[in-house]
C-alpha cells in the first residue's frame, strides 16, 4: 500500500463524519439544494464531496463499485484503508462511484424488491460542477420546485416510476454535493 492511501481521511473522525452525515441527510431531504463539505479528500480524481460521502456512509458491509476512471491502485488502497468496502461488480453494488457516462446502464444496479425497497444502490456521480439550474424537480423536500443541473432527465424519470424501488442519487463536484432521492419527479 503506498502512502497515498493514508492519507484523505477524517482528522477528527467522529465529527467530521457527523457533519458528513448531516449534509448528506439535508441533501437527501431537500432534493436540488447544493450542500458545501469538508474534511476528506482521496485519490485524484476524487472530488472532496465524494471522499467525504464515502466516508460517512461506507463501511466493510456495504460493497463499493469503483467506475474504471475510478479504480486504480490508489483508489483501492485508499478505500481499504480508511473503511474497508468490499469492491464489488455494479449489479452487487450499495454505492457505486464514477462519472455519469461510466456508470451507464442504470439497470445493471439493484433497485430493492417490494419486500426490501431500501436494498438498492446509492450511485455516487462525479460531476464538473453543480448548479441549481436545468432541470426541475419536484415531490417530497421541495415546496414548489426545485432546479438541478443534471446529466439528463430520461433517466431519473424512468427511475421515479419504480418508486417506491429505484436508485438513489448523490452527485458531487469539488467540495460539493446534492442528491436526488428516488421519489423525486423530473422535468
Amino acid at each position: 500500500m503506498n502512502s497515498a492511501a493514508l492519507s484523505g481521511g477524517f482528522a477528527n473522525p467522529a465529527q467530521e463524519a457527523a457533519h458528513g452525515f448531516r449534509a448528506l441527510m439535508n441533501a437527501m431531504a431537500r432534493p436540488g439544494e447544493i450542500f458545501e463539505v469538508s474534511g476528506g479528500q482521496g485519490p485524484a480524481p476524487l472530488s472532496i464531496g465524494a471522499a467525504v460521502t464515502l466516508l460517512t456512509l461506507c463501511d466493510a458491509d456495504t460493497g463499493l463499485y469503483l467506475a474504471p476512471s475510478f479504480d486504480s491502485a490508489e483508489m483501492r488502497g485508499w478505500v481499504a484503508f480508511h473503511f474497508g468496502a468490499p469492491l464489488v461488480p455494479a449489479e452487487r453494488a450499495d454505492f457505486a462511484l464514477g462519472r455519469w457516462e461510466e456508470l451507464l446502464p442504470l439497470e445493471q444496479y439493484r433497485i430493492g424488491t417490494a419486500e426490501y425497497p431500501d436494498r438498492s444502490a446509492t450511485l455516487i456521480v462525479e460531476s464538473d460542477s453543480l448548479t441549481q439550474n436545468g432541470a426541475t424537480l419536484r415531490g417530497p423536500g421541495i415546496k414548489d420546485s426545485a432546479a438541478l443541473s443534471l446529466p439528463e432527465t430520461t433517466a431519473f424519470q424512468a427511475n421515479h416510476t419504480l418508486f417506491p424501488l429505484g436508485l438513489d442519487f448523490v452527485f458531487t463536484a469539488g467540495a460539493q454535493l446534492a442528491a436526488l432521492p428516488r421519489s423525486t419527479e423530473v422535468n
